[in-house]
Formats: structure tokens, sequence, C-alpha cells
């Protein structure tokens, strides 16, 4: 596969936390750089997999700005300053939108609440609901959606708002096969929406990762050592797996499928 990767969009620099005398992550040193492919819109897709208990959720809530690590610093695009929170767009399990409100009225809270410019606004959430196919639900409520469309318009609420970065909490979470799809096509059109858009999501799914990951962080602990830290990066790219159609059929993908879980019986 054909790509470059150019400038730097996020770095995590030796992030630790720890709560008194407990660590619960040490030593996080990662990146995600711009892919770039011809004649294509690239954006990247980072899998974040843990054992439960694993530091995670507080690795998640330090990449966007929500929680302060007791060391080192997320730091954003060329010039890295340091995350704030608001400027990665966070997708919860729940998506939680306004019932009160329409798909429209919902997305013009947040660019109210954000200060972001009305006109500007406007056509880029008209541009994106467009884009995500739920351009004919504006005028309806979320209990009127199906629960893909309500994701789909939850994501476009943070890109919104958010710097080009959106994190997602286990989107595949209790899916059966046909909606977990779903989700898959949802996620391929955030990553191709913008070739900076850069989207992390956590997942115990190991398949799931494979399939639409152009990088794997695994989060686990070392022996004799506290703390979490990241054990293995596998880079998909460089694998030739990243952006396969039927990657299933690719002969890498089961192998690496099995890498991910004889790591996992080891952490």
């Amino acid at each position: 596969m054909n790509y470059e990767k150019h400038e730097r969009l996020l770095t995590i620099e030796n992030l630790g936390l720890q709560y008194g005398e407990k660590v619960i992550l040490r030593d996080i040193n990662l990146h995600v750089d711009n892919i770039v492919r011809p004649g294509m819109s690239q954006g990247q897709v980072v899998a974040l997999l843990g054992l439960s208990g694993s530091g995670k959720t507080q690795l998640f809530r330090c990449i966007a700005g929500l929680q302060q690590p007791s060391a080192g610093a997320v730091r954003l695009n060329d010039n890295k300053h340091m995350v704030q929170a608001g400027e990665i767009g966070v997708v919860q399990q729940a998506y939680p939108l306004l019932q009160h409100r329409t798909v429209w009225s919902n997305l013009m809270l947040t660019l109210g609440t954000h200060k972001i410019d009305r006109k500007k606004g406007e056509e880029e959430a008209a541009r994106l609901l467009g884009h995500f196919g739920v351009y004919e639900k504006r005028a309806n409520y979320p209990l009127e959606l199906s629960g893909g469309q309500r994701q789909r318009v939850a994501i476009i609420q943070q890109l919104l708002c958010a710097n080009y970065f959106l994190l997602m909490d286990e989107p595949f979470s209790g899916l059966d096969v046909v909606a977990k799809e779903r989700v898959y096509d949802t996620i391929r059109t955030v990553s191709t929406a913008n070739e900076l858009n850069t989207l992390i999501f956590t997942t115990h799914d190991l398949e799931a990762a494979v399939t639409l990951a152009d990088e794997i962080w695994v989060l686990g602990r070392e022996a004799d050592k506290p703390g979490a830290t990241i054990v293995k990066r596998i880079d998909l790219a460089e694998r030739g797996l990243a952006w396969t159609p039927d990657i299933q059929r690719h002969p890498q993908y089961y192998p690496t499928v099995l890498e991910l879980k004889e790591l996992f019986t080891s952490l």
C-alpha cells in the first residue's frame, strides 16, 4: 500500500498517572503522524487495547484533556501545545444527545456552547450530516433515530467542536454482527472525511481492532513494575493490513489477531 507519514499530529511523552502511592500509568510514549495516501483523504485510526482495569479509561481521559497526568504531557500538532479539555471530541457509549431537541437543534447548541461562528458552523453541520447519511433526519428527535444514527449524530456533534481529534469508548460493546459492520462503516467515514481526522477507540474486540485500525496500542503491566504502560505497538499499515478490502482474507490477518490473543494471555 502506497502511503507516507508526514507531520506529527499527537504526541504523548513520558506520561504517568498515580493516586498517592498507587501508580496507574507510567512511561507512556506514543505518537500519531499524518498519513498521506495519493488520491485519498486518509485520516488516522488507532485502536487502544487493554484488559479491564489496566488503566485504559484513565489514559483515554488524559488524551482527551479531561484528566491531568501526574507526569509528562499530551501535545497536539507540530506546535506541540498541551491538550486542553474540549480540543478532542469524546463519544461515549450512551451518545448523550438532548432528547427534547431535534438533531439540528442539538448541533446548533454545540455551536453556541463552543462559540463557533454560526454561519460557518451551520455549513459544516449540514456538510457532515450529508457525509454521514443523516441529513434527512435533521428535524427528528434522538428517540426517533436508530442506534447507529444516534451514534453518527453524536460523532458529528463532537467533530464540530473538536480539532480533528475524536476518541470513542468501546464503540462495539454489545453489538451483533450486522450492527458492528455499521459501526465499522461509520468509523471509516470519519477517517476519510478529512485527512487530518485522527480517531482513537478503546476496545476489547481484537478482530475489530485489526479490521479498522492502522495502528494498535496495547496497554498492560510488566512483571515486577508498578502501573501499566504500552507493552506493544503494531503498525498495521507497515504490515500491509491497513485500508485493505476483505481484510479477513489477508494472509496476515488471523496471525495478527492470534498474536494479540497470545499477548493478552501474558498480561
